[in-house]
């Protein structure tokens, strides 16, 4: 689609970050960082949440002005600048993790927003064609239309439209495009007809900085892996150079090696009588951890928003909620965007923290304080607004306020959207210490290593239970296998 000047061989660097720092107040977001991105790299970029990979990326794309350092861009044609207009011309494109698509417009509307020559009479044509060809290009029978409404798509097909619009031809050709958590929203299916295109645009001379916390997506596809922590990058080699583990362990652990002895119960103890049964079949007992797999946009999400507004609204289930919620779509249905990260937390806790029609401030902040430890938010005041996190730590507010309601059940909608590795190991420990005290967890994730953490599995598709997987049948290939067997017989 793009090719990068002088082809996947040139040793020219499309951009070369020297020294790199940003400073936000006291906060060192960007703390001395040098590096280039050249014509046929894929760069993995890693990093728990709050390592500075946001910022990084922003400065790469001109978005950010670094407090020091510098920022250099070689266009095509070998001149070199500085600055937000040398990035776009550099072709410089980014697909961030928060999508940042107007709900309220089409699909092709949407693409004018950053194609700048999508003027004049027949720009809507010619925007149709563009996004048409690249969503046929990296998701084959994506069946997305470009007079669409965006608001109308899944968060799946939203996702596929923001990661097209950044390969997308224009005026100005694709040569590096930033990707931000693509696959976050994506089932594997999906999420590997994108690898294939990243593999197929770096060959042709494009470069991508690959930015995710699933390890095996990176491995896949880059050839250089940089490693940032607080604000620096503490590893830099070629991708081969590491394996999993060195990867993690250069990351630096986040998270507890292990839980306390004895939390976790194992599921023939803990889990009891049936507690709910839905329309579609499903149902979960006590203390058990119930998840949802399948094709993205097959009717997980559908089943478990029925559910959850059939157990909530009503007075009595604000002050003793019989469900709580963890949005996957957190821009959408989960944050409060001009609240404080430690109202956003304490949301759904707030009737226990009322006495005398007022909420007693010191026991929210304990409870804040408490939550922000436990699970790791990062953060100097959670006084702050939400939208001052980064979007993994956003996500890490959302599960904290489930967790923190006295809700009997908890619906997870793909909650570990963008968290890191060492925190998703902790939410699943307490996962499983919530279940061993007899919290019932309904999990819908796109990723397979989390639903393969439950005790039971439904499979969806076409929205209906395909198949209902249990013990040692919960595997990789019994899933793929239920979500594409409807496929084709009418159903």
């Amino acid at each position: 689609m793009a090719t990068g000047a002088g082809g996947p061989e040139s040793d020219v660097p499309l951009v070369a970050l020297s020294g790199a720092c940003v400073h936000f107040g006291a906060v060192r977001a960007l703390d001395g960082v040098s590096l280039t991105i050249s014509p046929g790299e894929c760069v993995g970029l890693i990093g728990h949440n709050g390592a500075g990979k946001s910022t990084a990326v922003n400065v790469i794309n001109g978005g950010l002005t670094p407090t020091s350092g510098s920022v250099q861009y070689t266009l095509a044609d070998g001149t070199v600048g500085t600055g937000a207009a040398f990035a776009r011309a550099c072709g410089i494109r980014s697909v961030f993790q928060e999508l940042s698509l107007c709900p309220n417009l089409t699909v092709m509307e949407n693409l004018r927003v950053p194609h700048r020559d999508l003027t004049g009479f027949g720009w809507r044509k010619t925007a149709a064609g563009r996004i048409s060809r690249a969503l046929d290009e990296i998701f084959p029978d994506h069946r997305i239309e470009p007079g669409m409404t965006v608001g109308d798509l899944t968060l799946a097909e939203r996702q596929m439209v923001e990661i097209a619009a950044g390969f997308a031809e224009g005026a100005t050709p694709a040569r590096l495009v930033i990707l931000d958590e693509p696959t976050s929203s994506l089932d594997a299916a999906i999420a590997r007809q994108l690898l294939q295109h990243v593999r197929r645009f770096c060959a042709n001379g494009g470069a991508v900085i690959f930015i995710s916390h699933m390890l095996g997506e990176v491995f896949e596809v880059a050839t250089r892996i940089d490693v940032m922590k607080d604000g620096k990058i503490i590893a830099s080699k070629p991708a081969s150079d590491f394996t999993p583990q060195s990867l993690i362990n250069a990351m630096g652990h986040v998270a507890k090696e292990k839980a306390e002895a004895g939390s976790a119960v194992e599921s023939g103890q803990r889990i009891g009588g049936e507690v709910l049964r839905t329309t579609e079949g499903l149902t979960a007992r006590k203390g058990e951890i119930v998840g949802l797999a399948g094709l993205a946009g097959h009717g997980q999400a559908e089943a478990l928003a029925r559910f959850f507004m059939s157990r909530s609204g009503g007075l009595r289930q604000v002050k003793e909620p019989e469900v709580a919620f963890v949005a996957g779509d957190r821009g959408r249905d989960g944050v409060m965007p001009l609240w404080s990260i430690l109202r956003n937390l304490t949301l759904t806790h707030l009737p226990s923290l009322v006495r005398h029609g007022l909420v007693v401030s010191a026991a929210e902040r304990k409870l804040g304080a408490d939550w922000k430890e436990r699970i790791g938010i990062r953060t100097d005041n959670l006084e702050n607004l939400i939208l001052s996190l980064s979007g993994g730590n956003q996500q890490k507010v959302l599960f904290a306020r489930a967790l923190a309601s006295t809700a009997p059940i908890v619906v997870m909608d793909d909650p570990m959207r963008g968290v890191d590795v060492g925190t998703k190991q902790e939410a699943y420990e307490m996962i499983r210490w919530e279940a061993g005290r007899g919290r019932t967890f309904l999990w819908y994730s796109t990723e397979t290593d989390e639903v393969c953490q439950c005790d039971r599995v439904f499979v969806f598709r076409n929205g209906r239970i395909s198949a209902e997987l249990t013990g040692s049948d919960i595997n990789e290939e019994n899933i793929l296998a239920a979500s594409f067997e409807m496929q084709g017989d009418g159903a």
